[in-house]
C-alpha cells in the first residue's frame, strides 16, 4: 500500500517516546509498504538524520516548525480559534506540500500522529487513520489544575477548552482511530461511539534491550527516567524527589536517587542538590542506566498512553513500581510482574520493601520480562497496525 505519514516531529534520534515509536514502526512496516514520511524538524541541523529514515521510507520531507514562542504562534493563539498547541504546528507550507503530493501521488491512506498536526491535511477522499499517543486536553488540563500562580489559570484553562474541542473536531474528521490503552479508547468512544477504534500499543525493542549489560549497585540505586520536554515527566520527578525521596532515605539511609533523562531543565536540575540524589543528562545508551540500577520508580501522576520507560525497563529485567497511571496501555499483573502503588506513603512504602527483598524483584522482573517478550515487541505491534492499514485500504476500494 502506498501510505503518508505525518509526524510532528523527525522520527530520528530516538531521544523520545514518540520518535521511539515511529521509527519501531517504520522499520517494521517498510517491507510491506511504500511510506512518505512529512516531519517537521525544530532545527536544520536535524536534516542529518534523514538518512537514517530513508532506508524505511520512499521518500522523507521535513518543514521547519516555528520555536514555541514565536511571536506568530501567540497571536494565532490568541487571536484565532485555534489553541497554542495546533498554532505551534500550523504550516501552510507544508499543507502546500500535502496537497500536492495527494494530487500526484494516489496514496491509500494517511497516517497522522497526533491530532494537533491534522489541520495541515487538506480536504481529502483519502482515508485518514489518526493515531493520539496521547489525549492532549486531559494532560494540559492536569497540568492547568496544579499550577500555581492562580492568575494564569483561567486564560490556560481557556486554551485548554480550544484543545479539547479541536481534538474531538478532528477524531470525528478522521476515517479511524487509534489509541494506546483501553482507558484512552474508553474517552474518545464517549465521544465517537459511531468510529472505530484501535489499540495499537507501544513497544520495545526486546533484542536491543536484552543486550543490556547488567551491572546490579552495591548502594540500594532508585531510578527514574523521562525527558523532560515532557510535562508528566517533570512532575512525577520533582514528587518523587520532595514527598517519597525523604521516607525512602528514612527507612535506606544508603540509598541512592538517579534521574535519567533529556532536557532537564533548571527546576530538574536543583533536584540533584538533594543528598544522594544525581540528576544525569548525559546517558547515551538507555540500557545502562537500566542495567545499574536496583528498581525504577515511576510515580506518574497525569498523561496518559503507555510509558516506554516502564517497557524498556521491563525488558530489561529490572523491577518496576508505578501508580495505576504509568502502567496503562501494559497488560501487567499486580504483585507478579509489577509492584502498583498509589499516594505517597504506600510508593515510598513498596520500593522500600523491594529494596529490601532483591528475591522479590528478580521474580517479579524475570515475569516481566516475559510478557513484553510475548505481547510488547515491535513486529507484533507492527502487524496489528498492519491490519488496520489494510481495512482500511479494503474501505477505500
Amino acid at each position: 500500500m502506498k501510505i503518508l505519514m505525518l509526524t510532528p516531529y523527525l522520527p530520528f534520534p530516538l531521544l523520545s517516546g514518540g520518535q521511539i515509536r515511529t521509527y519501531n514502526l517504520l522499520k517494521n512496516l517498510s517491507p510491506k509498504h511504500e511510506i512518505s514520511l512529512f516531519s517537521f524538524i525544530r532545527d536544520e541541523q536535524e536534516k542529518v538524520y534523514t538518512a537514517k529514515l530513508k532506508k524505511y521510507c520512499r521518500q522523507v520531507k521535513v518543514i521547519k516548525r516555528r520555536q514555541a514562542w514565536d511571536p506568530k504562534n501567540i497571536c494565532l493563539a490568541g487571536l484565532s480559534p485555534y489553541p497554542f498547541l495546533v498554532s505551534i504546528y500550523l504550516s501552510f507550507t507544508l499543507r502546500r506540500e500535502i496537497k500536492k503530493e495527494l494530487d500526484q501521488g494516489n496514496y491509500d491512506l494517511i497516517h497522522a500522529e497526533t491530532f494537533y498536526v491534522m489541520p495541515n491535511i487538506p480536504q481529502t477522499q483519502v482515508p485518514i487513520l489518526l493515531v493520539e499517543q496521547t489525549i492532549e486536553f486531559m494532560v494540559y488540563q492536569n497540568f492547568v489544575d496544579n499550577l500555581r500562580p492562580w492568575f494564569l489559570k483561567p486564560f490556560l484553562y481557556f486554551d485548554v477548552m480550544k484543545i479539547k474541542i479541536w481534538e474531538k473536531y478532528f477524531w470525528r474528521r478522521s476515517t479511524r482511530l487509534a489509541a494506546m490503552s483501553e482507558e484512552d479508547k474508553q474517552v474518545m468512544t464517549q465521544t465517537v461511539p459511531q468510529k472505530t477504534i484501535d489499540i495499537v500499543a507501544n513497544g520495545v525493542d526486546i533484542d536491543f534491550f536484552t543486550k543490556a549489560k547488567i551491572q546490579r549497585p552495591k548502594a540500594p540505586t532508585v531510578l527514574f527516567v523521562g525527558n523532560f520536554k515532557w510535562l508528566p515527566n517533570k512532575d512525577a520527578a520533582k514528587f518523587l524527589t520532595y514527598r517519597l525521596w525523604p521516607k525512602i532515605k528514612a527507612k535506606l539511609p544508603q540509598a541512592r536517587l538517579w534521574i535519567v533523562g533529556k532536557n532537564p531543565t533548571e527546576e530538574i536540575l536543583a533536584l540533584g542538590r538533594k543528598k544522594d540524589v544525581l540528576v544525569d543528562s548525559g546517558v547515551e545508551d538507555i540500557r545502562s542506566a537500566f542495567g545499574q540500577a536496583s528498581v525504577l520508580l515511576a510515580p506518574i501522576r497525569n498523561g496518559r498512553g503507555t510509558k516506554y520507560k516502564v517497557l524498556e525497563a521491563m525488558a530489561t529485567k529490572l523491577p518496576v513500581i508505578t501508580t495505576p497511571l504509568g502502567i496503562e496501555g501494559i497488560e501487567a499483573k499486580v504483585n507478579q510482574e509489577v509492584l502498583i502503588a498509589q499516594g505517597e506513603e504506600n510508593l515510598a512504602r513498596q520500593t522500600v520493601e523491594l529494596l529490601k527483598n532483591p528475591l522479590l524483584g528478580q521474580k517479579l522482573a524475570k515475569s516481566a520480562f516475559s510478557l513484553v517478550k510475548k505481547e510488547y515487541n515491535w513486529g507484533r505491534i507492527s502487524n496489528s497496525l498492519d491490519k488496520i492499514y489494510q481495512k482500511l485500504g479494503q474501505s477505500r476500494g
